[in-house]
């Protein structure tokens, strides 16, 4: 009984965060130039998913937020920003680090992902979508935006801690 107790409140705590961050997403939606900061935002549930809730819960986390967010919301912006990437980034980020590699390699990883799913995302904007893309967009961008992703990737790890250190006893009702 206990077993299916702690299961339940798991759920409910994985459908609460997925639930708030379709709300901190809506924020992208109606103010259009938080779009990318609010998919950051709503990243970090998918960060404390993965820190109290752990398993299966962070992807379902991130699916549902991802899935809610683009049926619901009428601006698109801020949640396929969340689809592509930042949605499930906390949770490859956990699993890299744990790997036992030389951070030089951890960190190489990390760029190869993030300019490949960037690469995706171009190619199928215009391929797909016939978005007219100059081919220098792509060239100028990706400069831009790496050092742009290593700062997200450096501020995620210094909230992770922050939390582990000074927040996690506000969030023992997960563990009883």
């Amino acid at each position: 009984m206990a077993s299916r107790k702690s299961e339940t409140r798991t759920l409910v705590t994985a459908a609460v965060v997925s639930a708030l961050g379709v709300v901190i997403l809506t924020l992208g939606s109606f103010i259009e130039v938080l779009d990318l900061s609010v998919a950051v935002i709503a990243s970090l549930l998918v960060a404390f998913a993965v820190i109290e809730l752990g398993g299966k819960y962070p992807y379902l986390v991130y699916v549902v937020t991802a899935l809610l967010s683009m049926l619901l919301l009428p601006v698109k912006t801020a949640p396929l920003a969340y689809l592509l990437f930042m949605g499930y980034y906390p949770i490859l980020k956990a699993k890299l680090e744990k790997c036992r590699m030389p951070s030089l390699l951890c960190w190489v990883l990390k760029i190869l992902i993030f300019n490949a799913v960037l690469a995706i995302v171009v190619l199928v904007a215009v391929l797909v979508l016939h978005v007219p893309v100059p081919a220098v967009w792509y060239y100028w961008m990706l400069p831009l935006l790496t050092p742009v992703f290593l700062l997200y990737d450096v501020v995620l790890s210094r909230l992770v801690t922050f939390y582990l250190l000074r927040l996690r006893d506000r969030f023992r009702f997960l563990k009883k």
